[in-house]
């Protein structure tokens, strides 16, 4: 199940950024809101900074990396989505190897549960695509 779970949220968020080209996922549609581009970045970072961590270790994220602005071109627009598709491989790939009898407990110290890490997960992804359709038809 988790990895079902999981590998459906990936495909789609693969597939809410199908179609987009690099204009558009630069393109700022609402004045003080992400753009598509920095969504994707975000929800990257998201995965690769809050998946299941090996070494029990919380990890912070920086302002910095939180919102990472998308350099213009195809490019970088295509090595946006190919990291977004990398991090959810690898954030797979740490759910499944979790141990289940350790998912009701924190994964880090001071942190939520492994179920409820992971169901966050899938929910902030969820959350951004939606943004992401919506920004689509700007």
């Amino acid at each position: 199940m988790r990895s079902r779970a999981t590998r459906g949220t990936g495909r789609a968020c693969a597939r809410c950024s199908t179609g987009v080209t690099a204009a558009q996922a630069g393109k700022r549609v609402i004045p003080d809101a992400h753009t598509i581009g920095e969504l994707v970045l975000h929800m990257a970072c998201w995965k690769r900074r809050r998946a299941p961590p090996a070494g029990g270790e919380k990890v912070e994220v920086s302002d910095a990396e939180n919102f990472s602005k998308l350099a213009s071109g195809d490019a970088a627009w295509r090595g946006a989505r190919e990291a977004l598709d990398r991090a959810h491989q690898d954030l797979v790939a740490a759910v499944q190897s979790l141990d289940e009898s350790k998912l009701d407990k924190p994964l880090v110290p001071g942190g939520s549960a492994g179920t409820f890490s992971c169901i966050g997960i899938i929910q902030h992804d969820l959350y951004h695509a939606g943004q992401i359709a919506i920004l689509k038809k700007g």
